[in-house]
């Protein structure tokens, strides 16, 4: 880890030079702020976007966001209901919208969708930092003029305009703090700023956050007999040194006028995430595997791996646009052109044929006790093999849309008719996880990189691991010159052009009672993938078309009471891993396994309600059911296949495939249930700062795969539940927040395996200063994460555990200030 810097040191005697010298207005008198109720009022606001909203969504505002604890929008967007997290060591990285599959879900910046960094489809939220963050829209119920690819939903990230304030706006924010396993330093840097006169504006904006920290891991290969006696095949024991950051930086520039042109802008958006890994890792496999979990004397095989790798994943997001008042139509024109980049780059030294004995005690699964014969780091490895794993894949999206709306009057009714176009042009081009395994120079004494200082660790260190030199081991074997990128063979190549044309018209219709939103949209599209057989070049081109209609009625009840019923369709794409044409061939055997480019799209067609009551201000109690039915689902499994797709002179052959392919009646459903309210009408003070929100979520979801079998689809938990107690008062503001959802299979693992229930407690506390700033407001805050030390854990389809990761609470102290 790094030595504590100079940062934490530099903002504690801010907040105290702050807090200890006062600040005088001109007349030589301390100016006191007068505060609002900053949580109360953004929920008030996030809660009058959703009620005025033609369709089912839920919102977050950004000082919502800035005052809970979260390291990302995946953190803040696994508040909402009907929203889960993926984790991954600890961090949220996906979001599973409704229980659905990652893919399932599209995102958009300022309603201008961008592909996703993983496999061109699936959105990573853990690059994405709150400061480029109006407010974050969740849209479940999908109208015509929202992006057809979002049978779950679509999540729109409104950012800052630099007329959100007239004049000249700053906005930074510093903090500072600590990861409790491994004592890793954590920081924070947001910045943004803007000026505008009411005709043109400019605003830029630059974010980091960084956090380091130690994970425990441990993996297991057991097995349980017919009496229900444990057997240990395989015990892997891993530590991992960490550091992640997330950064992001932009700008803005933005002319309004008066007449025919009204806002011509440019905006422009990179972020990116970084995750530098070093893994020490131990696996003993147990040489004579018999029931119990108490053995003594068992003899091992053992493995050493040591890791210095980095993942790295960025989106490079840019839009000129222009609305025009032309008569009675408001017209927009725009044109973006996104490229998103995923890079995995993983060499790994694995020495092998190690041999010790020892003791094992497993009757506590969760911290397995291996005590060894002799030190760890007297065994010996006759064999040491290099393996590196790399990966890198990009897509460039080049977008133009068009939209207009005017007021109609039809049926004797008013009316807003809406119309639009949308042009995508993408190319992804790269290649999937590739290992590569070779020799490791022998002039290279690994034993000598050992550092003699133990694991830290939550499980007992019960082996003595001891950590190893990882990133001097990695420049030893460059300097050697024989660390060589891999070639990457064509069975792993990824190379797609894809053209989506999408065209689609609406109209809502205002009632005494409401309104109704009817419309379509149509999309058709275009694509070729292409690859490399044993024959030469494979390229399959083909081309689809989708009508996906949708209505919806939005009813109001009474004055505080509203009713929704949607219906509407969508699909799914199959991601450009599973799209790719590249895969390893066996014509002995006939066997071929690696990407389909004949997979067809996901289809949906669903039915949503809701029963909303704004029973007072920045308030609500509501009940909302969702159903999807959800054809062509896609996922891995064994299937027969014409072994021409893959190598033309076996036209007309049955091959056997391994791969993606396309199952059927999916069908995804649950309920929805929140509350947000406050103690402002109720309670005498002090006790009126008093607030609360939760919401609880059921799922269930499957479908039938090829053999006819019924699955769960990825994602799905049954229970999911969020609940916030807050209270905010006299310039103070503290919220508490707890997170739960049950089992799940991950979509990026083997679908045998699912991650049992996860907890998360979190804590974050505000305090705005009673002084003035010139102008300005000052506040501190303390963030805790994880405050109950969850850990995580995954279990085998026998039902035994297979890993169990834990990486400890972290803390964060830091200052505000808005100008």
């Amino acid at each position: 880890m790094k030595t504590p810097d100079l940062n934490r040191i530099a903002l504690a005697a801010a907040i105290q030079t702050i807090l200890a010298v006062p600040v005088f207005a001109q007349n030589g008198t301390i100016e006191e702020i007068v505060v609002s109720a900053p949580i109360r009022d953004s929920q008030a606001a996030a809660i009058q976007t959703k009620r005025n909203a033609d369709n089912f969504m839920d919102v977050i505002s950004a000082d919502t966001i800035g005052r809970f604890p979260d390291q990302n929008l995946a953190d803040s967007l696994g508040r909402m209901p009907g929203l889960a997290i993926e984790r991954d060591q600890g961090q949220a990285r996906f979001i599973n919208l409704r229980g659905a599959p990652f893919r399932y879900t599209t995102i958009a910046f300022d309603g201008i969708n961008v592909p996703g960094a993983e496999g061109g489809r699936v959105p990573r939220f853990d690059s994405f930092p709150s400061v480029i963050t109006s407010s974050l829209e969740a849209n479940k119920a999908i109208l015509p003029s929202m992006p057809g690819e979002a049978v779950a939903g679509f999540i729109n990230i409104n950012t800052f305009s630099p007329f959100d304030r007239e004049g000249f706006s700053l906005a930074t924010d510093i903090g500072t703090g600590q990861q409790s396993l491994g004592d890793g330093d954590v920081s924070k840097y947001n910045f943004r700023s803007s000026w505008s006169d009411g005709q043109f504006g400019v605003m830029a904006f630059a974010s980091e956050n960084s956090r380091e920290q130690v994970t425990d891991n441990r993996e297991y290969d057991l097995d349980i007999d017919g009496t229900g006696e444990l057997t240990v095949n395989e015990l892997d024991y891993r530590s991992y040194f960490v550091e992640r950051s997330d950064s992001a930086w932009g700008a803005n520039l933005e002319y309004r006028g008066t007449g025919a042109l009204q806002t011509v802008f440019l905006k422009s958006l990179y972020s990116e995430f970084i995750d530098e890994e070093e893994r020490n890792q131990f696996v003993f496999a147990v040489n004579d595997p018999t029931p119990g979990a108490v053995r003594q004397g068992v003899g091992f095989g053992v493995s050493r791996l040591l890791e210095d790798g980095e993942y790295k994943n960025s989106t490079f997001t840019n839009t000129l646009g222009a609305d025009f008042l032309v008569s009675a139509w408001d017209l927009q024109a725009r044109y973006n052109f996104t490229e998103t980049e995923l890079l995995l780059d993983l060499p790994i030294p694995r020495s092998v044929a190690g041999s010790a004995t020892g003791n094992l005690d497993l009757r506590n699964l969760e911290d397995p006790l291996l005590t060894l014969d002799q030190n760890l780091a007297d065994i010996s490895y006759p064999v040491t093999i290099g393996i590196y794993y790399v990966q890198n894949f990009n897509v460039d999206n080049d977008k133009f849309k068009f939209d207009a709306s005017r007021n109609i009057e039809w049926f004797d009714k008013s009316a807003v008719l809406q119309v639009g176009a949308q042009f995508d042009r993408r190319d992804g081009q790269g290649f999937i996880a590739t290992p590569a395994v070779g020799g490791f120079p022998s002039s290279i004494d690994i034993g000598s990189f050992n550092n003699g200082r133990p694991w830290q660790s939550k499980s007992t260190n019960s082996i003595g691991a001891t950590y190893y030199d990882n990133v001097g081991l990695r420049a030893a074997w460059e300097q050697s010159g024989a660390l060589q990128f891999p070639a990457i063979g064509p069975e792993n190549q990824i190379a797609i052009e894809e053209n989506i044309d999408a065209y689609y018209a609406m109209v809502t219709t205002d009632f005494v009672w409401g309104n109704l939103v009817l419309g379509a949209r149509y999309e058709q599209t275009d694509y070729t993938s292409s690859g490399n057989s044993l024959e030469g070049p494979v390229s399959v081109s083909d081309n689809f078309s989708h009508f996906l209609p949708s209505a919806h009625l939005n009813v109001d009840l009474a004055e505080n009471l509203k009713w929704r019923v949607s219906a509407s369709t969508g699909l799914s794409r199959p991601t450009y891993d599973e799209w790719r044409a590249g895969a390893r061939v066996d014509v002995s055997n006939r066997l071929v396994s690696g990407g389909n480019p004949n997979l067809e799209a996901e289809k949906s067609r669903g039915l949503d309600t809701s029963l909303e009551w704004y029973f007072s201000p920045a308030s609500i109690v509501s009940a909302g059911a969702f159903y999807r039915n959800i054809d062509n689902v896609i996922y891995d499994d064994i299937s027969s296949i014409d072994g021409g797709v893959f190598l033309p002179s076996a036209a007309g052959e049955t091959w056997t495939y391994n791969g993606s392919v396309n199952g059927n009646d999916g069908k995804l459903q649950g309920l929805e249930l929140n509350f947000t309210g406050n103690a402002i009408n109720l309670l005498p003070s002090p006790f009126d700062g008093l607030g609360f929100s939760g919401n609880v979520t059921f799922l269930n979801s499957e479908f039938k795969g090829i053999d006819g079998a019924k699955y769960d689809l990825p994602g799905t938990s049954d229970f999911i539940y969020n609940a916030s107690l807050y209270y905010e008062k006299y310039d103070f503001s503290v919220r508490l927040n707890y997170q739960y959802r049950d089992e799940w299979i991950s979509p990026i693992e083997d679908p045998s395996e699912y991650w049992g229930e996860q907890k998360r407690v979190d804590l974050s506390a505000n305090y705005t200063l009673p002084m003035d700033l010139t102008g300005a407001s000052v506040s501190v805050y303390i963030n805790g994460n994880n405050l109950t030390d969850e850990v995580d854990n995954r279990f085998a389809g026998n039902g035994t555990i297979n890993q169990r990761e834990s990486y400890g609470r972290f803390w964060l102290v830091g200052l505000r200030v808005n100008y």
